[in-house]
């Protein structure tokens, strides 16, 4: 099992639209990416709380897959390039850990 934990902290505005905006349309994007992708075991998207302090990330990814494979397989399949393209535009900054 893998799991894919990613972070990003946002950029306050981006695409048109504030933080908070972006952070929903990223959980909206990811999370339908379970609907295209068989290789997720499950897919959790959560948006920092509010109020939290400033310098914590905005939104994080956990996901979990059956192996290497199946998590290269998600990172290359063309419906997940697709948001990454619309994520790349609202990020400030992003850390991943692979386990």
């Amino acid at each position: 099992m893998i799991k894919h934990i990613v972070c990003w902290k946002l950029k306050d505005q981006a695409e048109g639209r504030e933080k908070a905006e972006n952070a929903l349309k990223i959980k909206e994007l990811i999370e339908n990416l379970k609907a295209f992708i068989p290789e997720i075991i499950s897919i959790e998207v959560g948006i920092n709380a509010i109020g939290t302090p400033v310098n914590n990330w905005d939104v994080v990814l956990y996901s979990k897959f059956a192996d290497m494979k199946a998590l290269e397989k998600y990172q290359t399949h063309p419906e997940h390039l697709k948001v990454v393209e619309f994520v790349k535009k609202v990020v400030e900054s992003r850390v991943c850990v692979d386990y």
